[in-house]
Formats: C-alpha cells, structure tokens, sequence
C-alpha cells in the first residue's frame, strides 16, 4: 500500500490559509488537492484553538489533526495532519528544555510512525547558536533511539540546515550563515551514518536542488536562489520503500502562500 508523506513550513497557518485566499489558492485549496496521507507541519505560530479554526473545513472533510503549540504565543508550533486517526500522540522528544517550545510532535499509524520536526535556525553565535547545539545533541539522542525502532520512521519538517553545497544556491557566500555551518552540516553527517537516509536526496542523486525555501525578498524565487531545509529523513526500513519526491514550487512568485513550498515522498 502507498503512503504519501507532505512535510510544509506554514509560516503562519492563519496568513496560509488567508494568503491568496482571494483567488482560491492558500493552504485550503492546497490540502483539497494532496493525495499526501500524512502533512507535517511547521511555524503553525497559534494555539490549539486557532489551528483547530484555521483548519475548520479540512477537519470538517474528516481529516484528523495532531498539534504541539509553542508555550510562547505566536511562535514555532508543529503538527500533523491525517487522513486516519493516529494510534498514538507524543508531544516532545523528552526534553526538559525544548518540549514546551512547539518543535517536536510524533504520531503512530499502524506500522509507521510520522514526525513533525521544526529545528530551530539558530545563529553564527552567540545564545541562539549554543540552544540549536543543546537541540541538536537532545535531538540526536532520540533520533538515535528512534531510528531502531522495527517500524517505519519518516522525521519530516523545517530542519533549518542545508546538509551539503547542493542544497543551496550560494554555498560559498553562506559559509558562515547559520544554518550553513560546518557544525551544523556534521551534525546532518552523522546522523546520516547512523543509519537514517535523506530520501529526496536518495531519489534526485547529486544534483543541485531542489530548492524548498527561497526569501520573500528580492528576486530569489524567480532566480530559484533558494535553500533546502524542508526534508525528511526515513530509517532504513522506511527509506527502502520510497519511490519517488517532489516539492511543490508555486509556478510564480505571486501564487505562494507561505516562503516554503511542500516537499512530498511517496513510499510504496
């Protein structure tokens, strides 16, 4: 049986579902459309009762939702979106720091278990680049125990890394650019060697791309000068069923509804 699996940074749930909403394109009209069975989403930025109304007619359709709100208003936020309601709902990664701050949420279906993860952006120093470090050393350890698991695993979301110089446009000018630093990208590195497989990376081989970030500002869409941050990362028995990945670029820049586009892997 096929399973489709959608991981989308919103940017705002509540501005995605509004965003074009004028001439029928926005989040809405995009989840009518998906054939994905599971979508992982990122920066919901509302509370429970906000998504729950933001989503109202998606749920309505008899889709199941699954939501992990920041305890900070209006910031970070994941969650899951399901055509079938999930055995199991765990909030967090057991994290004493980071559980109350919107980023992590895992679900079980049957077999396979689907995970939203919204990673931090960090910076080149300073505070906000020693939390994503403290993140990134929690995290590895419950990935580590995650991808043992004898299940299907996909982790998708916003990792806010690019793992390597195919995934962004000016590799040499972002060096020093958080989500580019050599820390970072060893950190992807290993876990990559435990085990777990970058699956849209698998699929499209050494190429540049595909892009699914591109800044609001300027002509980086139209010059596809883009980053890709938003993946998924399957275990081994999962990734040994994926068959084929997409991201869903807007055909112009004025059809987005959010600066991420949805990064899909259909495993068989």
């Amino acid at each position: 049986m096929t399973t489709i699996v959608t991981t989308i940074n919103v940017n705002g749930i509540r501005a995605a579902v509004k965003h074009r909403s004028e001439r029928n394109l926005g989040l809405i009209p995009w989840l009518r459309d998906t054939n994905s069975d599971h979508v992982l989403m990122q920066e919901t930025r509302a509370s429970e009762d906000q998504v729950a109304e933001a989503l109202a007619p998606i749920l309505d359709d008899g889709w199941f939702l699954s939501l992990n709100e920041s305890s900070v208003k209006g910031h970070a936020g994941v969650a899951i979106l399901s055509r079938s309601q999930p055995d199991k709902v765990r909030v967090g990664f057991g994290s004493s720091e980071f559980d109350d701050t919107g980023r992590y949420i895992e679900a079980d279906f049957g077999s396979l278990t689907v995970a939203s993860l919204y990673l931090p952006k960090g910076a080149a120093d300073g505070d906000k680049r020693d939390a994503k470090f403290r993140f990134l050393d929690e995290f590895g350890e419950h990935l580590a125990t995650l991808g043992r698991k004898r299940r299907g695993v996909v982790v998708g979301g916003d990792w806010n890394i690019a793992p390597t110089a195919l995934d962004l446009k000016n590799a040499k000018g972002n060096v020093k650019s958080p989500g580019f630093l050599p820390e970072e990208r060893a950190w992807v590195a290993g876990v990559l060697d435990s085990g777990w497989r970058d699956v849209a990376r698998d699929l499209a081989g050494e190429v540049a791309g595909p892009y699914s970030w591109w800044s609001w500002r300027g002509k980086a869409f139209d010059n596809d000068s883009g980053w890709r941050i938003d993946y998924q990362l399957a275990n081994k028995a999962m990734a040994a069923t994926a068959t084929k990945s997409w991201v869903d670029r807007a055909g112009a820049y004025d059809l987005r509804w959010s600066d991420h586009a949805p990064v899909t892997v259909e495993y068989a």
